[in-house]
């Protein structure tokens, strides 16, 4: 029997609060998702990044609709909970943002982001003051919901060429406050730094790998405090780099060795439905 959403958003809720980390990939598709959840992972989320990709279009691309869309094909694909990255909640005012969690759990979704981000390189962050008013909006429809949907608020300081450490650590700390669930920092230069977002907050703190350099194993994520890892676009990245080397390789070279490294057509099967 499917679980509800509910059951899905106490699981989710759960993983949140037993010891240690846990790792959430991005997924990308059904297909995708029904991989990662084959291999065991208990909960997947989307990327903007992946999910733009896959409609030939670049991160931040997407239509509000078009990524709930992407991200409800992964709801149906799987049993496990799904959270989303809903960008800077596909508006500024925060009755949008507010709208686009209530749209997100419409499409199945348990939990979902909200950047600090304009969206626009000449406008940068928004101000904190109004980014929390953006994140209580968001977390006022979540309580309004029949379920615990997980409101996670992102400081994008560092992804956006404003790598201040005391103001991400502020901007986490005022959406605190708001109303997130869980607090997010991507791209935080080292792990002192992550300890140190860690031990201002008290909420989980989500880490993202993915980037070259700024990726730390599990043990030392935990050590420092963090509750949730996240994958961005990386796992995407990694299949693609595949589809590049294979077709390079076939387009170029006129072989085809690729196919002595790729899982057959009945080990995929394993993880799809019939």
């Amino acid at each position: 029997m499917a679980n509800t959403q509910s059951e899905k958003a106490l699981r989710f809720q759960e993983l949140h609060q037993r010891a240690g980390a846990f790792l959430i990939p991005n997924a990308w598709d059904g297909g995708s998702a029904c991989v990662l959840a084959g291999l065991g992972f208990e909960a997947v989320a989307t990327s903007s990044g992946a999910s733009a990709a896959t409609f030939g279009r670049q991160d931040g691309k997407l239509t509000r609709d078009q990524a709930l869309a992407s991200a409800r094909a992964i709801v149906i694909a799987t049993e496990l909970p799904v959270s989303a990255d809903l960008e800077n909640g596909f508006g500024d005012d925060p009755a949008t943002v507010a709208e686009t969690v209530r749209m997100a759990a419409n499409a199945g979704l348990v939990g979902g982001s909200i950047e600090d981000w304009t969206g626009d390189t000449n406008r940068g962050l928004h101000q904190t003051q109004f980014a929390s008013e953006r994140i209580a909006a968001a977390a006022e429809a979540a309580k309004s919901l029949p379920f615990r949907f997980t409101l996670t608020a992102r400081a994008e300081n560092f992804l956006r060429g404003q790598p201040d450490l005391d103001d991400t650590i502020q901007r986490l700390i005022a959406y605190e406050k708001a109303g997130a669930d869980v607090l997010f920092a991507p791209s935080l230069p080292d792990l002192a730094a992550v300890r140190a977002v860690c031990s201002a907050v008290s909420r989980p703190v989500n880490f993202m790998v993915g980037i070259r350099g700024k990726s730390f194993s599990v043990a030392e994520l935990v050590e420092t405090g963090v509750k949730r890892i996240s994958f961005a676009s990386s796992l995407y990245r990694a299949a693609m780099t595949g589809l590049v080397q294979a077709a390079s390789e076939a387009k170029q070279n006129g072989t085809f060795g690729y196919l002595d490294k790729t899982i057959t057509t009945a080990e995929l099967s394993k993880f799809l439905a019939e």
